[in-house]
């Protein structure tokens, strides 16, 4: 089961500092994340996405998946993609892949103009030594979890194969 986390932080700073952080338990190998992405909404409430991927396997559907959570959370482009029923069909499953509307409403309410967000997509993780490298950081932890048969759904949504 892949956990999906998203830590929001006051600022617009810090949750690129945080996704360093991020990287280097991975090289750690305590978090195993497929995917980390930094969400930035400036004084402006203009948004700013840098993603990372896991080099191995899915990155390019990853970065898809972003766009597309990002643009069901917070109405951004979602990379030059045309809405219509494929667009519908995934941000279906999106929400039906574990996403539910809670989650959804609570991360947008986190993110007001001149503050940041830590998106990570979680396979594993060593909770006692993540929880202590990541909370110098503070921020509002916020998580939901996909199931596996939910996340290969998503996954097989994104590469256009029917479910």
């Amino acid at each position: 089961m892949a956990d999906l986390i998203a830590i929001g932080y006051p600022d617009e700073s810090t949750a690129e500092e945080a996704a360093e952080e991020a990287r280097r338990l991975a090289r750690d190998l305590i978090i195993e994340p497929e995917a980390i992405a930094v969400i930035v909404r400036d004084t402006e409430g203009r948004y700013q996405v840098h993603t990372s991927h896991n080099p191995v396997g899915r990155g390019a559907t990853w970065g898809m998946f972003w766009g597309l959570l990002f643009g069901l959370l917070f109405f951004i482009p979602v990379f030059g993609i045309a809405i219509g029923a494929g667009l519908g069909a995934l941000m279906g499953k999106i929400t039906k892949s574990g996403i539910d509307r809670e989650f959804q409403e609570q991360v947008r309410g986190m993110l007001a103009p001149g503050t940041s967000a830590l998106f990570l997509m979680v396979d594993k993780v060593t909770p006692d030594k993540a929880v202590e490298a990541m909370s110098k950081y503070g921020g509002t932890v916020l998580k939901t979890s996909l199931s596996k048969e939910g996340e290969q759904e998503l996954q097989d949504a994104l590469h256009g194969h029917a479910a």
